[in-house]
């Protein structure tokens, strides 16, 4: 395993529409382990392929609940959503800053793991808005496209701290 560099924006890699995954082979497994070991590094809650310069539809998510841990999902795609939520997001793409989004506050995930084999998850809260934001990676769509509003967060941490 290793930690691979987080792109940031404005890198062109984030705002392409990432390739399905064919090859269910030993350098899709090696990748989804360095993307784990990455978002971990980073504090990360989520990270998509894209999000390390690889253009393929690869995510991986971990909130931090037990009873959840670490989801790998390969081609993952949302086939069910319903109710609303707004909350503040951020992304290891665009450091310091944060944006309130609108997402769906319940959605069902399609996908595939590492040796291709399909599963589902069903996500609400937190988990939702990471799936969603994720799966915005791999469609070349970032949290600041879709944010009601998009503040610096440093400012308001030194704010904050006064």
């Amino acid at each position: 395993m290793a930690i691979r560099i987080i792109v940031k924006e404005p890198d062109p890699v984030l705002r392409e529409t990432a390739k399905e995954v064919t090859k269910f082979n030993s350098n899709l497994k090696k990748l989804l382990k360095d993307m784990a070991e990455t978002m971990y590094d980073a504090d990360g809650v989520g990270l998509a392929a894209p999000q390390i310069g690889i253009s393929k539809r690869v995510i991986v998510v971990d909130i931090g609940d037990e009873e959840t841990g670490l989801i790998s999902m390969v081609n993952p795609v949302i086939v069910e959503k319903e109710g609303e939520q707004v909350g503040p997001e951020g992304c290891l793409s665009i450091p310091n800053l944060n944006g309130d989004v609108q997402r769906y506050e319940r959605i069902v995930v399609n996908g595939q793991d590492a040796e291709g084999n399909p599963f589902t998850v069903e996500a609400s809260g937190f988990l939702a808005v990471a799936f969603q934001h994720e799966i915005d990676h791999l469609n070349g769509i970032l949290f600041t496209d879709i944010a009601q509003n998009v503040y610096d967060i440093t400012v308001r941490q030194r704010k904050g701290g006064e």
